[in-house]
């Protein structure tokens, strides 16, 4: 079927399958679904419908919900025999949750039983904003909101970790301390080791160092003389083979080299003596470097100095804490008065439009037969920020005269509801792009000149967006721009629902039969004809 823009009126007896168009249409919203839906539950059911949504600005929808937007939208579910079922948008599979968020953008069902959504603050809020020229102010101070509570949260937590850091904080500052006073050098544990073995045995070494010198420079058989007198030879014999010329160099080679060695070791001599008080010093420091490789279970001056950077961390970090706390605070306080100059204005736009929305109500109210309804709406400043700004509003409510306001929930009745509802619904359409809204039954238990009047305000508000009403009025069924009748036909011994668009003739037939029965008199034929022009 394909739907026209405008009031479509449907219309049918009791029992003639309107519900089958609702319960469709339900599903592709996000009811869940079960066999009993189905008809043959041997077969896959298939509900598809297209929707053209380029006037609804739904861009920043589909990309919170991450799902492709098509000015052209086909939402689509499938129930399986197994009893399960998918969704999908745009050929895109969704949870029921995506499919119920964006259905609500999209359209809008309302019955007797289902108006209890006017009553609640955020459509109540949602009107005023509209009637206030406050959905930008609104947005906006709901994006500043959320970076306030991102604030407030990094506050929360960074103190929360500043806690638990203070615990240790003196505790890491205490062995921060101790590895700073030690004064750590990479590599400086194997050169103090052997340092201290030289210093711990220096009378040792001053003695071995004193015999080599002997050996090397004794009269009679001293190295340096020894190797001298074997040079000598040596220079004789090279006269008589080129090898003991070879010889010879190599021992003069050694002789050079051992005399060097000698030199060495003599400036060692000159330089080593006994310093208790330098072996006292590394004795300490060394005994200090083992103490704190056991305490932090290490074996090695490296691995103390990688413990020592990362507790630096540790304790600045903590001691940045404040800093960073103090500008989070700073930022917050910030926001916080961005914020409060911006519910104050959503305040006063509200505040300024009340009178306007209570006037158009309560006229509203008395073209539906309501003429002694009064409304009364309080608005408070909480002091405190949420989602629709900082204001408790309370929607109060009487029906007739001398009897105390009640909220609104609380003390109208569903007929009042009903009207109450369509009246909010009214005044919403004339400043925003509402999506399309059915009306199913709404106007049970009316008749007469208030169904005439319901029929004009239903009317009006087709005439900016798609509006369906489903009804057994004829006052309301001759508004519509299209009128489909919905009836019930045996075919092969199986009852089928039919959906059928009437001409204007046929229109009169039904409308007649509305007001008259099966018997369609003159009369009734005439007063069609009259509500139909």
């Amino acid at each position: 079927m394909t739907f026209s823009q405008g009031l479509t009126v449907i219309t049918g007896e009791t029992g003639a399958g309107k519900s089958i168009l609702l319960d469709a249409i339900s599903l592709l919203l996000g009811k869940r679904a079960d066999l009993s839906s189905v008809k043959d539950t041997s077969k896959k059911c298939v509900i598809e419908a297209e929707f053209s949504i380029a006037v609804y600005t739904l861009q920043t929808a589909f990309k919170e919900t991450d799902v492709d937007y098509e000015e052209q939208t086909i939402i689509r579910r499938e129930i399986l025999p197994s009893g399960k079922s998918r969704a999908f948008i745009n050929d895109s599979r969704v949870t029921l949750q995506v499919l119920d968020t964006i259905g609500k953008h999209l359209i809008d069902i309302h019955n007797q039983h289902q108006t209890l959504s006017v009553t609640t603050k955020d459509f109540q809020f949602k009107l005023l904003d509209y009637l206030g020229d406050n959905i930008s102010v609104l947005k906006n101070y709901q994006r500043e909101l959320l970076v306030f509570k991102d604030l407030k949260k990094q506050l929360e937590v960074l103190s929360t970790t500043k806690f638990e850091a203070q615990k240790e904080l003196d505790y890491n500052t205490f062995l921060l301390n101790e590895l700073v006073e030690a004064n750590l050098k990479s590599g400086e544990q194997e050169i103090l080791e052997a340092e201290y073995e030289t210093l711990n045995n220096v009378e040792i070494i001053q003695e071995k160092l004193s015999e080599i010198t002997a050996l090397s420079t004794a009269e009679q058989i001293g190295i340096i003389d020894a190797l001298r007198e074997v040079q000598q030879k040596l220079g004789k014999l090279k006269e008589y083979s080129p090898s003991f010329s070879a010889l010879f160099e190599r021992v003069q080679s050694v002789l050079i080299e051992y005399e060097d060695i000698q030199e060495t070791l003599n400036d060692f001599s000159e330089k080593i003596e006994a310093d208790p008080g330098r072996l006292s010093e590394i004795n300490d420091k060394l005994q200090l470097l083992h103490k704190l490789q056991t305490k932090h279970q290490v074996n090695s001056v490296e691995e103390l100095l990688e413990i020592k950077s990362t507790l630096n961390i540790k304790v600045s970090q903590t001691i940045e804490m404040d800093e960073t706390i103090s500008k989070l605070q700073s930022a917050i306080l910030l926001k916080e008065s961005e914020l409060q100059k911006q519910t104050t204005q959503i305040h006063n736009n509200r505040k300024q439009v009340i009178p306007s929305l209570i006037l158009q109500l309560e006229e509203l109210s008395a073209q539906l037969g309501l003429p002694n309804a009064r409304f009364k709406i309080e608005l408070s400043d909480t002091k405190s920020f949420n989602k629709n700004g900082a204001d408790n509003l309370q929607f109060l409510f009487t029906a007739n005269k001398g009897v105390a306001f009640g909220e609104l929930k609380k003390i109208a009745s569903g007929g009042e509801m009903g009207r109450i509802m369509l009246s909010f619904k009214y005044i919403l359409a004339k400043y925003t792009q509402l999506p399309t809204i059915i009306f199913d039954e709404i106007d049970t238990g009316v008749s007469g000149e208030i169904a005439n009047q319901m029929g004009n305000i239903i009317q009006k508000m087709s005439v900016k967006m798609q509006v369906f009403s489903i009804t057994h009025l004829p006052q309301i069924a001759a508004k519509g721009t299209t009128h489909i009748k919905v009836y019930k036909e045996d075919i092969n011994e199986i009852t089928q629902t039919k959906l059928k668009f009437l001409d204007q003739n046929q229109r009169i037939v039904e409308l007649a039969q509305m007001l008259g029965g099966e018997k369609k008199s003159v009369s009734a034929l005439a007063h069609a004809k009259e509500l139909l022009n």
